[in-house]
């Protein structure tokens, strides 16, 4: 009823040919046509990404290789980054103020012991991830899911940054849900995400408070949602962690939101 549809995930990590075979043909006996198609992190413990012997090197190749067994039968998406791959966003110094407009868009400010310090995918780099991105969009790609990210405007300025690369599938915002402090700071900085000052603040003020906390995630949740979609996200798709509630929480709300701003313009 509120339009929900499950992806499954099928990365290349530690995964051979035959397994993405048997896993394509069991998404077909049971229906499951949309597959959202990664490279996938490296395995815990694992410090750099390496392809499995047999395996696939990288989501284009999983791409090509699914469009060439399967044909249209999936809808297939892939991952988008707005502030860039993590394996791209580097330490730049201490001073965001001598970063590139578009850079200011999506770079990460950090307080590490005191020491100030700036991270970003640099323009000339982003421009080589947004290559990538069409060739998988090219390659047969239906659609792009975005890395988390906690402020609108940086998918705002990805958004436009895919149709100036003559991207044009619909660019679906991720949205991760805040929940706990302590995961929020770990998956934040692993993924080294920008996070806005009064995101931050908020967290850190409700940290200890496990219900204000989680209030919050969805009240943020809520607000996201609706400037995402006011900017032009054609959907949403929630990281749900196994959150079930707090996922259905936010998606009731923004739902409801709509429907009754819907009846206040129809008056």
């Amino acid at each position: 009823a509120m339009g929900l549809e499950p992806n499954m995930h099928l990365t290349c990590t530690n995964v051979e040919r035959k397994d993405v075979i048997k896993a394509l043909q069991t998404c077909k006996d049971n229906d499951v046509r949309n597959i959202v198609a990664l490279r996938g992190d490296p395995p815990h413990g694992q410090e750099k990404w390496e392809a499995t012997e047999g395996g696939f090197e990288c989501a284009l190749d999983l791409v090509k290789f699914i469009r060439r067994e399967h044909g249209d039968y999936f809808c297939l998406s892939v991952a988008g980054y707005p502030e860039g791959h993590p394996d791209t966003i580097v330490h730049v110094g201490d001073d965001e103020t001598k970063l590139s407009a578009s850079e200011r868009t999506r770079c990460r400010v950090t307080d590490e012991d005191g020491q100030r310090k700036v991270y970003v995918c640099p323009d000339a780099t982003f421009k080589l991830e947004m290559d990538y991105l069409k060739k998988k969009v090219d390659a047969g790609a239906d659609a792009i899911i975005t890395q988390m990210f906690f402020d609108a405007n940086t998918y705002g300025a990805f958004l436009k940054a895919c149709r100036k690369h003559g991207i044009n599938v619909p660019v679906i915002p991720g949205i991760m849900l805040v929940q706990a402090a302590g995961g929020f700071r770990k998956m934040t900085a692993m993924c080294k995400t920008r996070v806005p000052a009064a995101v931050k603040e908020s967290v850190d003020a409700k940290a200890d408070n496990d219900v204000a906390l989680k209030a919050y995630g969805v009240d943020l949740g809520v607000q996201i949602s609706h400037e995402l979609l006011a900017v032009g996200a054609p959907g949403l798709h929630f990281y749900t962690l196994n959150l079930d509630k707090t996922t259905l929480a936010i998606a009731k709300r923004v739902a409801d939101d709509r429907a009754s701003s819907r009846t206040a313009r129809d008056w």
